[in-house]
């Protein structure tokens, strides 16, 4: 019997405070521009959320992980490694629509996808996706569906045109999320030169 096992001593569920991912993020000019979009939406779709600050808008690549501590040295290294080696040259992407995604009721996602303007995104997150299997970084399964999120508010709607949001991709960044403290740290960022 271990001390853990005795009556009053019984072990703490151990909640993640860290999340590890990797995402690029419009410059600061397109973020400013999406936050007047979000503006002019709030009418039209009933937005009551307050919008996510321009500095934290992002499309994420891959998310890596959560974790109670932060993100394992090891881990880091690898996915460092990997993002080095990838060389692949800048490319435009552009999003197009708006729509609420599945979540709480409470707290549902309301996003900006891109149709056929999304393809050298998927292509860049794929090679990016090989370069990281190679170093032995763990990947989640599914499909790559890039959007950026904008708030999180009740309801939803169907997918809606909006004026397009187009930016260049220069770089992209792994980023250390303090979970529930709106808190990003950048760990690393790599340019697009190929």
């Amino acid at each position: 019997m271990t001390q853990l096992s005795l009556p009053g001593f019984e072990a703490i569920p151990q909640v993640p405070a860290h999340r590890l991912f990797l995402a690029i993020k419009p410059d600061s000019a397109t973020a400013e521009h999406i936050g007047r979009l979000v503006e002019l939406l709030r009418p039209a779709v009933g937005f009551k959320g307050k919008a996510l600050h321009a500095h934290r808008l992002h499309v994420t690549l891959y998310y890596l992980g959560d974790f109670v501590q932060p993100p394992p040295e090891d881990l880091i290294a690898r996915i460092r490694g990997a993002a080095e080696a990838l060389v692949m040259p800048p490319f435009s992407v552009t999003f197009d629509r708006v729509v609420s995604l599945h979540g709480r009721r409470d707290k549902r996602p309301f996003v900006l996808v891109g149709s056929d303007e999304v393809a050298p995104l998927m292509a860049f997150q794929s090679a990016l996706g090989e370069a990281l299997q190679e170093a032995g970084v763990p990947l989640p399964g599914g499909q790559f569906k890039p959007h950026v999120t904008l708030l999180y508010d009740r309801g939803g709607f169907a997918s809606k045109p909006v004026e397009p949001v187009t930016w260049t991709v220069r770089d992209f960044m792994l980023i250390h999320s303090w979970l529930g403290k709106t808190r990003y740290d950048e760990l690393g960022r790599w340019s697009l030169t190929g």
